[in-house]
């Protein structure tokens, strides 16, 4: 039995063109439905709001686990707990990386996805007649968002 201030609300949002994946709790083209089931109290919007900070939080703990945080390689837990402040400070400088110097796909992209499209990419930085020059093999398929985002690093410093 549910206590006397419960609340269980529902929600709907409009469907971008494709139909989710994710199952609806009403099969529909346009909307996408969803509820919840809380104990807490408040309107429900307040209760939304809750709801989808929660879920910013969920998004940026994924985040984390994608850049090292899901195992502790060492047996101390001093070592340990500097690794974990070193992956944060990693996943911050590479967020922020995204948000400042990236555009398209790659702001909203996952930490294992720019690894492995973007980070990973051979190239070189080099200096020459007091120029940089940024060397990447022709062809490479994220040739031209990694030079985007070396303009947009050097139009900030």
């Amino acid at each position: 039995m549910a206590p006397a201030s419960s609340s269980d609300e529902s929600r709907c949002t409009p469907v971008p063109n494709a139909v989710s994946s994710r199952g609806s709790l009403f099969p529909s083209f346009e909307l996408r439905y969803w509820g919840f089931y809380t104990d807490a109290t408040g309107t429900p919007a307040e209760l939304d709001a809750t709801m989808r900070a929660h879920a910013h939080v969920e998004r940026h703990i994924a985040r984390l686990k994608d850049s090292g945080l899901c195992r502790f390689p060492f047996t101390s837990f001093r070592a340990n707990a500097n690794w974990m402040m070193t992956v944060a400070m990693a996943a911050d400088l590479l967020r922020w990386f995204q948000l400042l110097c990236m555009d398209g796909a790659w702001v909203g992209a996952r930490p294992k996805a720019m690894r492995w499209g973007i980070l990973h990419a051979p190239g070189q930085l080099v200096s020459s007649g007091r120029q940089r020059i940024v060397r990447i093999i022709d062809g490479w398929p994220g040739t031209d968002t990694l030079l985007g985002a070396y303009r947009r690093i050097a139009a900030l410093t």
